[in-house]
């Protein structure tokens, strides 16, 4: 069982920067892909960054040179630097650890809201 605490949400002006944090009660790299999705109005998950096990990182083509996904071992966690933020960025933002087993695990969330 992974367990996942996302934090760093807030509220910030279009344009700002938030840094969002995924503490997982395992260590990551090696093991876990970590996604980073938002909730859409239709509560859909949409993908935003991930960093796999063994480091590789995708960014959906609305977020990248914006948005920079990164992981501290030693804590592990993963950081998702969102910068140039946009309102239709406003969402909760969840991260989801994948175990190359099949197993999936999500977080609860953390409120991102970009006014205008």
């Amino acid at each position: 069982q992974v367990q996942l605490v996302e934090s760093g949400g807030g509220l910030v002006q279009a344009g700002g920067s938030l840094r969002l944090s995924c503490t997982a009660s395992v260590r990551i790299f090696g093991i876990l892909t970590i996604t980073w999705h938002r909730q859409g109005p239709r509560n859909e998950r949409l993908f935003v960054p991930r960093i796999t096990y063994h480091g590789i990182r995708n960014y959906s083509d609305s977020v990248k040179g914006r948005f920079s996904i990164s992981n501290d071992d030693r804590e592990n966690a993963v950081y998702l630097q969102m910068n140039s933020l946009r309102p239709e960025g406003t969402a909760v933002y969840c991260c989801r650890a994948s175990e190359r087993s099949g197993g999936s695990y999500w977080g609860q969330g953390t409120q991102v809201s970009v006014s205008s």
